[in-house]
């Protein structure tokens, strides 16, 4: 688990084909490499990976043909930066949101302006995840924790201060960049729970119109 809370940016040194997987080598100077072992789980642009290996300031981890297919790393090439993050532990300060790795879509990047000190950024997602981002609720782009501004259909907009554009590859974003995408996990939950009818410990049923009752969901 992660909290979306990005330590540092680091870049694609290689990418080693792996007979349609592959191997990826990252350097992550910006995180305590020394602590980190084989095993240990990794955020790179929201996506959790596995290190494999790791020699001076590189870790390698292994990247599936599913993970290439559904996430913008098919992008990915030499150089390119990346937003790392390690994973939590039991004192880490869940400053973000839970974020668990697993990439939901990718959206693409609908518009960038400024907003104040604050660049406000537009972003358009696939129908189907739409339903599961509300406003001022939590959303995941590229491992960063943030908060819903604004939707419209299939377009959300954030707002993100000089801090977050300085330290993370948001700073990077131009019209059409191709972002992924973690959708607030108790929203799929939810929907879960809804769409299975289930019931509570009285026998009630658990609806949508119970939750609007009840102040936990909007008509």
């Amino acid at each position: 688990m992660f909290t979306g809370l990005v330590e540092t940016v680091g870049q694609i040194s290689a990418i080693e084909s792996q007979g349609g997987d592959a191997s990826v080598v990252i350097d992550a100077k910006g995180l305590n490499v020394a602590a980190i072992v084989l095993g240990d789980s990794i955020s790179v642009s929201g996506v959790c990976l596995t290190v494999t290996k790791i020699k001076g300031s590189c870790v390698w981890m292994d990247v599936s043909k599913e993970t290439i297919n559904c996430t913008n790393f098919n992008n990915l090439t030499r150089g390119s930066s990346v937003n790392l993050e390690q994973a939590v532990t039991p004192t880490t300060r869940l400053g973000g949101h839970l974020v668990s790795g697993h990439v939901d879509g990718v959206g693409a990047v609908e518009f960038i302006r400024d907003d104040g000190r604050s660049v406000r950024i537009g972003i358009r997602v696939p129908a189907s995840l739409a339903k599961y981002i509300a406003v001022k609720g939590s959303i995941c782009v590229d491992g960063v924790s943030l908060t819903v501004n604004n939707v419209e259909g299939d377009v959300f907009d954030v707002n993100i201060i000089p801090h977050t554009m300085e330290k993370t590859v948001l700073r990077f974003y131009t019209a059409g960049s191709r972002v992924n995408l973690e959708v607030d996990v108790v929203a799929r939950y939810l929907e879960r729970l809804l769409s299975a009818g289930s019931e509570g410990a009285d026998g009630s049923a658990l609806s949508k119109t119970f939750l609007m009752q009840n102040g936990f969901a909007a008509e």
